[in-house]
């Protein structure tokens, strides 16, 4: 199938000489491809998915925290499950085998729910920092500010996914055949395509990591500016703020992890829309892409690990609960809501 079917005329670099939709690895690195994402998008769609079934059967309780957490499990579970079978399909085949239009569908899920996530997370960052370092911030947080803000995160990735569809940039087989993702070759072509390239990658990734890496900066510097007034609390608040800092932290490595997994490819990405055409091996793309689609499995896993009903509350990590009562609620609860110490007191603490 040519790349002219696209409608916009435009004609890739990479793609030039061939089919841009058959494979450029051999069969052999096709199938332990699709056997890798095979086993990501399982745990990735039955870890979201538990998430999702425990979260839902208590929705009219969810604290605003646990909506963003929520809206992080929708957005993995989104690419889990519109965007692997396409994947696995076409490494079996040794071929992309849903056409130009497919291409298309399969690119925008792809940075749709993609983006959804990274600023789900530049969210969660974000009330993270104000929850540590503005003290009076948790005391005005409700329900419809965290509404609002799911209706920003929801627009703001459609818009930018939306945009290749309607003629500013596009969307295009990688390199390697088997995958698509945004046109980023089209920066090759011409000034405006330079510029879409910047600036999506400046408002879709550069300027979320930025909020991320100074929201977890600033409480760590708050963290250690803050120890020695810690260390005059009685126990429990000491237990209290221990807890808080542990889930603070748990924020913390669901954002390293999605940031661990997209950073490659957005490297691969940058080298491929401003470096020498053709400069990109197919081996360079091939190994941040697989990186990348393995980001929605992290979270659930990470939920898992911290789970302070079962077997992780014996561990040393989590020795300050030891003493706790036993949880009433779901494993997404324990992770991001209320936690009682004692029942003379309450401490309220969130991801």
């Amino acid at each position: 199938m040519a790349l002219a079917g696209n409608g916009t005329g435009h004609k890739p670099q990479l793609h030039l000489g061939g089919d841009p939709f058959d494979s450029k690895l051999t069969k052999e690195a096709d199938l332990v491809a699709a056997l890798y994402i095979c086993v990501i998008g399982v745990l990735s769609t039955t870890g979201n998915g538990y998430v999702l079934y425990t979260t839902f059967k208590r929705k009219t309780k969810l604290k605003p925290p646990e909506l963003m957490t929520l809206n992080l499990a929708i957005f993995d579970f989104g690419i889990s499950v519109t965007g692997k079978p396409f994947f696995i399909v076409s490494s079996i085949s040794h071929r992309w085998i849903f056409g130009m239009e497919g291409c298309r569908f399969y690119g925008w899920a792809g940075f749709f729910f993609g983006c959804g996530s990274l600023i789900t997370m530049t969210i969660v960052s974000l009330d993270r920092y104000l929850k540590i370092c503005h003290l009076r911030y948790g005391t005005w947080l409700k329900r419809h500010h965290a509404f609002l803000a799911l209706a920003f995160i929801w627009l703001y990735a459609a818009f930018w996914s939306v945009m290749p569809l309607v003629g500013w940039g596009d969307y295009a087989p990688e390199p390697f055949g088997t995958s698509c993702t945004l046109d980023w070759w089209k920066a090759h072509a011409s000034v405006s395509g330079q510029t879409f390239v910047m600036i999506i990658l400046f408002f879709c990734l550069i300027f979320p990591t930025i909020v991320i890496v100074f929201s977890y900066v600033k409480i760590i510097c708050k963290v250690k500016s803050s120890a020695k007034e810690v260390s005059h609390f009685d126990t429990r608040n000491k237990n209290s703020h221990g807890l808080e800092m542990k889930l603070t932290k748990v924020a913390m490595l669901i954002c390293t992890g999605f940031l661990i997994a997209w950073i490659p490819y957005a490297v691969v990405s940058v080298w491929s829309a401003f470096g020498q055409p053709n400069s990109v091996p197919i081996a360079a793309s091939v190994v941040p892409t697989l990186l990348a689609k393995s980001s929605a499995m992290y979270n659930p896993i990470i939920y898992q690990v911290i789970d302070c009903k079962q077997s992780c509350a014996n561990s040393s990590c989590f020795k300050v609960l030891k003493k706790r009562k036993h949880y009433n609620t779901s494993r997404f609860y324990s992770i991001s809501a209320g936690v009682k110490e004692v029942p003379a007191i309450e401490a309220n603490v969130e991801i």
